[in-house]
Parts: structure tokens; C-alpha cells; sequence
């Protein structure tokens, strides 16, 4: 008796997802929890494993279909002899194949392994390739394996696969042996110029753009920023970073110092900790910090629960836990709800200041930027310290300039002079 692969139960606040695609086909077999098929919905990617080993007997929605909770994505043949029964054909064909004459299968043979050997691996370009590169790989009948990953641990990013197309484009990669004709090849680059091609959006870009748009609409976002000298934070993350490390496993950096500067600021001015909610203004209790990452989805936002009763060590184990996670889409989607402050780091990426905006129902979100060297006059002298720009964009419907302005201060001397941090104080 056939086995229904359905789609899994999704969140309350996810009506449905974009099947992006299956990584098997009719007639495969397949093994209990492989992954059969990548879901995608308005925050992550959902994998659909195998309920049993056997044979996937028929498709029911192809890619791009969209689909609920509960919903028939396959039918399954289970069993060890569904699972084998690809086998007897691939004998029997060998049989055949045996009792053809020499002549005939001599000179088909060496193109056959040949071939057989120049194909990837179906496991191989899919483990080094998240579902919306996969599905420009697809769309564009790129070989996997001839692309050169520069992601963690070689992983395909969208960007490499970018830069292959458009070198193919160039004639770049052009083998000398296998290259068109020559005026082919000049035409190229020229052609290349004024090219351009489409792609739908992906359902995480359409929600970003959505909730963009609706925070600009709804809130009254004003922005106030201030400078933070980190002279003092690198000064402890240099002498004690060895042995951060090798006691915790991870490394000490400098999300962790404005993370916790931010919870005792928010303890400070509950107003930035807090949602609107109609009519009436929601006082969060507990401190859950959003802490934003970027993928080659685009941009999402895992939350550390209870960020109060975390250790430097646990909130930077969590953030890069968060990071790999996110980036190989395997976050699951109740970290990425709810959230009652958030913070940004535009500095990985060379910003020197941006106006962030806010994660709706938040009423603020932190800016973090690049750190650097700037001539600032201190007692009377001036002096090249590491400085860092910060900004807080605030809902001007709940917070008023003054206590926006006060929170970055505090912030500011928190970070400025760390050991507050341990002390409180």
C-alpha cells in the first residue's frame, strides 16, 4: 500500500509554502529521512524527508507549485523490494547489454563510463547549494561540479553561481579546444552588455519587501545616532580571546558587548522593549533580542530568547549557531518569531552609517556599523581611536526623542567602559 508524503503542519502565521524543488524523481529510490523535497515559505526553507525506505512512485505537485499543510506532495511504494525494484530491470538490461555482439557494445561502451563518470553525483552539487541556488543552477542547466564554491566548507553561494554565468556569457571559461568559432566569441561580451533575464521573487524577498513597506507605513520611524569609542572592548577581546576560546569553544566578539549594553539600556527605558498592540502599549518583561542574518535568501532575524539570562559565551554560541543555520536554511520557524528589540550589524559589509528600520511590532532596532580609526579629541588632545557609529531608529508613536536619545547614551557607556557590563552598574 502506498505511503502519502504530505507537507508538513506549518505555523499558525504561514497560510503556505513554494514547493522549490524535489530532489528526486518518479521511478527513484529513496531512504527513510533522505530529503525528498525543499519547501519554502515567507521565513525559511522546510525540508520533506522520506517517511520509509522504497520507491517514489508518483509526483503529485511539481516545482514551483504552491501547497498547505497536509497537502499530497508524493505517493511512496514502501518497502526493501519496492526499494529494490529498480534493480531487476538494471539486470536485465545488463543481460541484454552481455548478449549484444562485441562490435556492437565495444565502441558504445568507453562513452558510457565516460559519461557516466563525468556526471555529478546527485548528492554531491545538492549538498553544497541551498533551494533558491539550486533552483538558478536549474534554471539555467549549470553543471554543479564545475563551479567552485565560496562558501563555508565550499558551499555554492549565489553569487559564484552569478559570476560562472556571466563569465560563460564572456567566453572566459571557453576551452581552446571546445571554444565556438572566433567571431562567436567576440560577439559575446558585446551580446553580454545589454543582456538581462528575470526570476521571481522568492517568497522570504517578497514577505522582506512586504514588512519593509508596512513598518514605513504604519510606525513613525525617526533615527538618532551617536559614536561609541571600542577602544577598551578590543583591548579585552585581544587579552583574553585565547583563553574565551579554548574554555567556550567559540570565539568573543563584539555582538555579545552590545547585546548585553542593550538589555540593561531596554531595563532602563522599557519603552524600546515594548510593542503596540491597538489601542493599548505592550511592556515586555523578558528581554528577546532579534539579531539580524544574512543569507543568500536575504534577510532574516533568529531571536535569543530570554537574552537576559544568557552568558557572553551563550549569546555568541547562539549567534553562530543562528548564522549556519540560517545560511544552509535549516533555521526552524519558531526562532524566527516574535522578537522585542533587534539588532543589526551593517558593519560586516563595510557600512559606516545606515538608518535601520524597524521589525514590526517592534518599537526599536539598533544599528551596528563598521569600526573605524578616526582623530577624536580626548581631555584636550586629540588622539586616533577605533570608533563606531550607532543608530537607533525608534516608533516616535511610544517613545519620545529624550528617552531615544538617553538609551544610546547608556549603550554608548556601556560598551565604552565593559566592565559596567559585569558590575551592572
Amino acid at each position: 500500500m502506498s505511503i502519502e508524503v504530505k507537507v508538513p503542519q506549518l505555523p499558525e502565521s504561514v497560510a503556505d509554502a513554494t514547493l522549490v524543488a524535489w530532489h528526486k524523481k518518479a521511478g527513484d529510490a529513496v531512504r527513510r529521512d533522505e530529503n525528498l523535497v525543499d519547501l519554502e515559505t515567507d521565513k525559511v526553507v522546510l525540508e520533506v524527508p522520506a517517511p520509509a525506505d522504497g520507491v517514489l512512485k508518483e509526483i503529485t505537485v511539481g516545482e514551483g507549485g504552491i501547497v498547505s499543510s497536509g497537502q499530497v506532495l508524493a505517493l511512496l511504494e514502501p518497502g526493501a523490494q519496492a526499494a529494490a525494484a529498480a534493480e531487476p530491470a538494471k539486470a536485465e538490461a545488463g543481460a541484454k547489454a552481455e548478449a549484444a555482439p562485441k562490435a556492437e557494445a565495444a565502441p558504445s561502451a568507453a562513452p558510457d563510463r565516460a559519461a557516466a563518470e563525468a556526471r555529478p553525483r546527485s548528492g554531491d552539487g545538492q549538498q553544497k547549494m541551498g533551494p533558491a541556488v539550486r533552483k538558478l543552477v536549474e534554471e539555467h542547466d549549470i553543471d554543479p561540479s564545475a563551479i567552485e564554491g565560496s562558501g563555508r566548507e565550499g558551499r555554492i553561494t549565489k553569487g559564484d553561481v552569478l559570476q560562472y554565468i556571466e563569465r560563460q556569457r564572456g567566453g572566459l571559461e571557453d576551452d581552446t579546444e571546445t571554444a565556438p568559432a572566433a567571431p562567436l566569441a567576440r560577439e559575446a561580451p558585446a551580446a553580454a552588455g545589454r543582456g538581462e533575464h528575470r526570476v521571481p521573487m522568492s517568497r522570504l524577498r517578497a514577505r522582506i519587501a512586504e514588512r519593509l513597506v508596512d513598518a514605513q507605513r504604519t510606525a513613525a520611524m525617526l533615527t538618532t545616532f551617536n559614536e561609541v569609542d571600542m577602544s577598551a572592548v578590543i583591548e579585552l577581546r585581544s587579552r583574553y580571546q585565547e583563553q574565551f576560546t579554548a574554555r567556550h569553544g567559540v570565539k568573543l566578539g563584539f555582538m555579545s558587548f552590545f547585546a548585553k549594553a542593550c538589555i540593561e539600556a531596554l531595563r532602563e527605558f522599557p519603552l524600546l522593549n515594548a510593542s503596540i498592540d491597538g489601542s493599548e502599549i505592550v511592556y515586555h518583561e523578558y528581554f528577546d533580542i532579534g539579531i539580524a542574518v544574512s543569507t543568500d535568501r536575504g534577510l532574516i532575524v533568529p531571536v535569543l530568547r530570554n537574552a537576559e539570562r544568557m552568558s557572553f559565551a551563550d549569546v555568541e554560541r547562539s549567534i553562530r549557531d543562528f548564522g549556519e543555520r540560517a545560511r544552509s536554511g535549516s533555521i526552524g520557524m519558531e526562532e524566527l518569531t516574535g522578537g522585542t528589540f533587534t539588532i543589526t550589524n551593517g558593519g560586516i559589509f563595510g557600512s559606516l552609517l545606515s538608518t535601520p528600520i524597524i521589525n514590526p511590532p517592534q518599537s526599536g532596532i539598533l544599528g551596528m556599523h563598521k569600526i573605524e580609526e578616526r582623530p577624536v579629541a580626548i581631555g584636550g588632545r586629540v588622539e586616533v581611536r577605533p570608533m563606531m557609529y550607532v543608530a537607533l531608529t525608534y516608533d516616535h508613536r511610544i517613545v519620545d526623542g529624550r528617552e531615544a536619545v538617553q538609551f544610546l547614551v547608556r549603550v554608548k557607556e556601556q560598551v565604552e567602559d565593559p566592565a559596567r557590563l559585569v558590575l551592572a552598574v
